[in-house]
């Protein structure tokens, strides 16, 4: 079974996508955002393209690079490819592992999904949970090891890695990416320059879509830069970016200042939107909505998670869905990144 999230190309990308010869097999979860870049290169090296999906193209780059086609795609993704002439499984996800993928392994049979819930659905896989998957809720929860699907048998392909499986050869694994540690030789101003260009490079590729793209505005320094970065782009093409925030019905009434939260948001979100320009939508979610969203939360994690943190992002997202929103860039996780804690 397998879900198609549609952003670029709708009718181009239909999965699980053939060869041209039917021997290779591709279902695929992500997105590629050098996309046209790796099109093009292949088109030079005679490749023919019915679409203009990344899908297409991580097909065709591995016809042409084989496992070296992996070091060449900047994006999020996890994805399979069957070989049917090879009897052969690869699975491979993206660098820092943005997009899971899970596996069991039982005996010739190897089940695979991105959602753990997924793998349930064979009957060879119970979810029966082990010493180590307990230790893991109660100790490290809702983070998890990066190789654990914490229930017993289930593993999790790693960021940077592929496998492969093969009913003679077994499982074997090979990273085609790893983070790597170097001494930091710029002055301040090339770093500056430098973070800028990273940070703008991705933000623009991520805004290649079909479906239609907002980003989520808190007020604070992520959610604002991506937000005027987004604003511009925007406007260059004659149209306004609309963004989103969230609030709580009389927040403000029980609001206390902290040195964690000095301020409230509601303010720096209103001076940004206007600043930018942008059509702003402001989304208040209700307490009693909250508590029957908890167990609705953790069905879609599949895990334990952060309770209303969770619930407030679900009902979030699917707020903005009705909007008729599909594609919508947010500062999650930039405060890990640029030590904002």
């Amino acid at each position: 079974m397998h879900r198609r999230l549609i952003v670029v190309d709708s009718d181009g990308g239909s999965q699980p996508m053939y060869s041209p010869d039917g021997n290779i097999i591709l279902i695929y979860n992500g997105e590629l955002y050098n996309t046209q870049e790796l099109r093009e290169h292949l088109i030079k090296l005679g490749h023919t393209f019915t679409g203009y999906s990344d899908t297409e193209v991580v097909l065709h780059a591995y016809l042409a690079w084989g496992t070296d086609a992996f070091q060449k795609f900047n994006g999020i993704y996890a994805f399979a490819l069957w070989d049917k002439q090879a009897e052969c499984l690869t699975l491979c996800r993206d660098r820092l592992g943005v997009k899971p993928l899970f596996y069991a392994r039982r005996g010739e049979l190897l089940v695979f999904g991105s959602e753990i819930k997924a793998l349930f659905c064979h009957p060879a896989i119970q979810p029966q949970l082990d010493e180590d998957g307990l230790r893991t809720l109660l100790l490290l929860g809702p983070a998890r090891p990066p190789y654990s699907g914490v229930f017993h048998g289930i593993d999790s392909v790693l960021p940077g890695q592929y496998i492969t499986f093969h009913a003679a050869n077994g499982l074997q694994k090979h990273f085609y990416w790893k983070l790597t540690a170097k001494e930091h030789t710029d002055t301040l101003e090339q770093t500056i320059e430098h973070t800028r260009w990273l940070v703008e490079d991705a933000a623009k590729r991520q805004l290649v879509s079909d479906a239609p793209v907002c980003t989520f505005l808190s007020g604070g320094l992520d959610s604002s830069i991506l937000s005027m970065l987004a604003a511009r782009t925007f406007r260059e093409h004659g149209e306004t970016l609309h963004t989103f925030s969230v609030d709580y019905r009389d927040n403000e009434k029980y609001f206390t200042q902290s040195i964690f939260e000095p301020n409230y948001d509601n303010t720096y979100i209103d001076q940004m939107a206007d600043f930018l320009g942008t059509t702003h939508h402001k989304i208040v979610l209700e307490q009693p909505d909250l508590v029957r969203t908890l167990s609705a939360a953790v069905h879609a994690r599949d895990l334990p998670g952060m309770a209303d943190v969770d619930a407030s992002l679900l009902l979030f997202c699917k707020a903005v869905h009705q909007q008729g929103f599909t594609v919508c860039q947010s500062g999650e996780c930039a405060d890990e990144l640029f030590g904002g804690y």
